[in-house]
């Protein structure tokens, strides 16, 4: 295949993602209100359960998640409008099972996909060669990691022994 008809590809599909993702959202938005959907939910438990898989207390690992997903919420509402707008869209696609399957690379849905599963698809989605899935890589990653973070019991994976005191 020629580079032209690469990049012609390339910017159909691109197209093609914003109107679907744009109409995913407009039927089934990500956020509702600012806050997280049941689908988007759904998804940030399974994300934040395989980015976060050794770091999670085992034996309270449905409760740290369930309070990952509410410090996600939190950061959700914190940010300005036109972000809140552009991840409702993100976690509208990758609730429906085609945007899942072409934007994640998961067949499985989000609750019933294995970490190895999961994993796997933040791997393919992280090297890429659409900097779409990328960027929705970096997004989903960020928006984890520092929702959990944030959590000063959290420091001790870390080995962070919080600010100094000044």
């Amino acid at each position: 295949m020629q580079r032209r008809s690469l990049l012609k590809l390339g910017a159909a599909s691109a197209a093609l993602l914003l109107v679907g993702g744009g109409a995913l959202a407009v039927f089934q938005p990500g956020l509702v209100d600012g806050r997280l959907s049941s689908g988007a939910r759904k998804v940030f438990l399974a994300l934040g359960g395989a980015m976060l898989d050794g770091l999670l207390p085992p034996a309270d690992r449905a409760r740290a998640l369930e309070a990952l997903v509410q410090r996600v919420d939190a950061l959700v509402a914190g940010l300005p409008p036109h972000a809140q707008a552009e991840l409702s869209q993100l976690l509208a696609l990758l609730e429906s099972s085609p945007g899942r399957r072409w934007l994640a690379g998961l067949e499985a849905d989000w609750p019933q996909a294995s970490a190895t599963e999961l994993q796997a698809a933040l791997q393919s989605m992280r090297f890429s060669g659409l900097s779409l899935r990328q960027q929705a890589y970096h997004a989903l990653h960020d928006i984890v990691n520092g929702a959990y973070f944030s959590e000063q019991a959290t420091w001790v994976a870390l080995g962070y022994p919080g600010p100094a005191a000044i």
